[in-house]
């Protein structure tokens, strides 16, 4: 198994395992990725998600140009098809993009070595990105003549200061983990071998919260985004009434008034 997925106290750990290809994804392994986050976000004892490529030498380095496909298709022919089909006939990026999959848990990118083209896109999809010193972040796709083909622009440039998501976009070139880290990119940064441990306690400290709470705060994130601020504060008044009754709300008020952990049920 290429993407292996695993489960350990409310944390799923999904893991791109193709050493030798740098995690390169096609489309076998792309749809692979894609049930496994499709199922740690249905699975009801879930409560974070990480994605990660281990402590190899890369977290992703994109789509595997190598891979064998049938003849590309035209774009308007592609819209006809399921995701898997038009990804088999070469339109390969429709797979890159998860929103599709409507991932309710807060996915945590953790990021060893190269992080490149298609798998930068993937860790822009992530809530948040947590990396090690090793680490370096590009999409060099103009350098092939092509383009970030799965919200890559859009997504880097809401990312960090548009003059530097413009100077990654049109140089190709990559920045190192610590320039990440001081324009925005990556939230954490630590020792290689650190990274799975660093990575874990972070989503173990959101597993702990309430987790409708967290999972209405992440929907809120993601529909507010483009709304106008009475359209988000309505949004955000609905969400909010939902949780005032629940039975997590009520056992959050009564941990903090006895000052003990809460013992959340997702109820």
């Amino acid at each position: 198994m290429a993407v292996t997925l695993t489960i350990d106290n409310a944390i799923a750990t999904v893991q791109l395992d193709r050493p030798e290809k740098l995690n390169a994804l096609d489309v076998e392994h792309l749809v692979e990725l894609r049930k496994h986050l499709a199922s740690a976000s249905a699975d009801p004892f879930v409560r974070a998600i990480v994605l990660t490529g281990g402590t190899g030498r890369a977290f992703c380095a994109g789509a595997d140009l190598t891979a064998s496909s049938q003849n590309d298709v035209g774009v308007a022919e592609g819209f006809g098809l399921t995701l898997e089909e038009s990804g088999q006939r070469g339109l390969y990026i429709r797979l890159l993009d998860l929103r599709g999959l409507q991932i309710k848990k807060p996915l945590i990118a953790a990021v060893n070595g190269f992080c490149l083209g298609g798998g930068l896109e993937l860790a822009l999809q992530c809530d948040f990105i947590v990396a090690s010193h090793a680490s370096s972040f590009g999409l060099p796709e103009v350098v092939v003549s092509s383009l970030p083909g799965a919200g890559g622009v859009p997504n880097l440039l809401k990312a960090i200061p548009r003059n530097v998501a413009m100077r990654m976009l049109l140089t190709g070139e990559r920045i190192s983990a610590q320039r990440a880290y001081d324009v925005g990119l990556v939230t954490d940064l630590c020792p290689p071998e650190e990274l799975a441990a660093v990575s874990a306690s972070i989503a173990s400290k959101i597993a702990e919260n309430g987790p409708l709470a967290v999972q209405l705060v992440k929907m809120l994130a993601v529909q507010s985004e483009n709304m106008a601020a009475s359209q988000s504060q309505q949004l955000t008044e609905l969400a909010w009434g939902l949780l005032r009754d629940t039975e997590d709300r009520r056992e959050g008020k009564a941990a903090f008034a006895e000052k003990r952990k809460p013992n959340y049920r997702g109820r």
